[in-house]
């Protein structure tokens, strides 16, 4: 992504804060928060073991998906690059070792929260081991009283 379209992103993100409610009650929002920490868990579990009906249960049918290798891509998209994935997986080409999201902060609005991280993994592909850190941007919505996960963007780390 462009230098252009990170600060459109960021202004963008900025304004709709800026526009966003109040964030919730102290009370209220320890508990939505939890309820995302378990959505997170299941989500990075899901993902490192390629589960992808729950995943595609957990992000919203506008998600938007963005790193530093390709454009921005959109559910279907991103759901078809996980059936790849699993294929790589199933085919012992690709085993995911270790997959560990830590360093975690949350903003956290009525029905909206940006968490942001660090992302810990270890693959296998083919005789090679693969470590890598990645930074990550989710954002969360809730919809039906569920979060899901509506955007993401990661960055690795050198």
């Amino acid at each position: 992504m462009n230098s252009f379209k990170i600060i459109l992103f960021t202004l963008s993100v900025a304004l709709f804060l800026h526009c966003s409610p109040n964030p919730k009650s102290e009370e209220t929002s320890a508990a939505s928060k939890e309820k995302l920490l378990v959505a997170l868990q299941k989500f990075n579990t899901a993902f490192q073991h390629g589960d992808i009906k729950t995943l595609d249960s957990m992000i919203t049918d506008t998600y938007v998906h963005t790193n530093g290798t390709s454009q921005a891509i959109h559910k279907s998209i991103w759901l078809s690059y996980l059936k790849k994935r699993n294929a790589r997986i199933a085919n012992g080409e690709l085993e995911v070792l270790h997959y560990e999201m830590g360093d975690l902060g949350f903003v956290h609005y009525t029905d909206f929260a940006i968490v942001t991280g660090r992302v810990l993994v270890t693959n296998r592909i083919s005789q090679d081991t693969i470590e890598n850190q990645y930074r990550v941007t989710h954002l969360w919505v809730i919809e039906n009283g569920n979060w899901k996960r509506a955007g993401f963007h990661d960055g690795r780390i050198k």
